[in-house]
């Protein structure tokens, strides 16, 4: 395994580790799937639809998220908003991510 694929492996790793916060984080107003796919693409934050879309179901699941349909336009869209649980939960790894971040950033400090 080159250095490339070792470093690309774990630059997935860190991204799945992060895509539930961003996707928290952005569902500040309901958004359809395809609506936070853009969303978050024009933040920086690279993800798949087929990546985005089961974790919406999982995160529906587990209940921190909640969807509501909108049939009043010709193609139904699913929309997804943060439940008071997720607002909770965001709210955590929020600070969880804040401190790994200041921890990690403390380590490199010292070189």
């Amino acid at each position: 395994m080159s250095d490339k694929d070792i470093v690309q492996n774990y630059v997935t790793e860190l991204k799945r580790g992060s895509l539930v916060l961003a996707v928290l984080g952005s569902l500040t107003t309901p958004h359809y799937g395809y609506a936070l796919l853009q969303t978050m693409q024009e933040k920086g934050i690279e993800i798949e639809a087929n990546t985005l879309y089961p974790l919406l179901r999982r995160l529906e699941k587990q209940e921190l998220l909640v969807s509501d349909w909108d049939t009043t336009e010709s193609r139904p869209r699913k929309y997804y908003s943060i439940s008071p649980i997720g607002l909770e939960v965001r709210s955590e790894l929020l600070e969880e991510w804040k401190k790994m971040q200041k921890n990690i950033a403390e380590i490199y400090r010292g070189r």
